[in-house]
């Protein structure tokens, strides 16, 4: 049994947001990297909006796709905040192969993943990552392309 809570703010216009397949790919992840309990709030943004988080909170003064805050993470149990950028969505899904849609639930599977404590930042961990995203990707049947390991 599990208990999960993901609230959605859809704060942009770029990007109609289908806020029930966003939930279930966030439960799910979390089911299968063992959480039974978690409350996780994602906020789709413009690029304007990430870019500000991205420099206020990391220290990098460009737009990005998504940034993930874990704010607690114990056994079975499991809490954080993702920002999500639906205007960096719109413009790179060509380069996947895919809707912008789908380019917006890879963004929201890699948060959920950094959340659970994968990281991508060496080249070490980069391929678990990678393969990890496209293992929950596969459920929904999506195969991206230009998904480097």
């Amino acid at each position: 049994m599990s208990d999960f809570q993901v609230d959605i703010s859809d704060q942009q216009t770029h990007l109609e947001v289908r806020t029930k397949r966003l939930q279930e790919v966030v439960e799910r992840v979390l089911c299968e990297e063992g959480f039974a309990r978690g409350e996780v709030s994602i906020a789709v943004v413009d690029d304007a909006a990430i870019h500000r988080v991205n420099r206020d909170f990391l220290g990098h003064d460009y737009p990005t796709d998504v940034v993930s805050f874990a704010l607690g993470r114990e056994t079975g149990s499991i809490d954080g905040e993702l920002v999500v950028s639906a205007e960096t969505a719109v413009r790179e899904a060509v380069s996947h192969g895919w809707s912008a849609d789908d380019e917006l639930l890879l963004y929201v599977v890699h948060g959920v993943l950094h959340l659970c404590g994968y990281d991508d930042l060496t080249d070490e961990a980069r391929p678990i990552m990678r393969n990890r995203e496209r293992q929950v990707l596969a459920f929904w049947q999506l195969t991206p392309t230009g998904l480097e390991a």
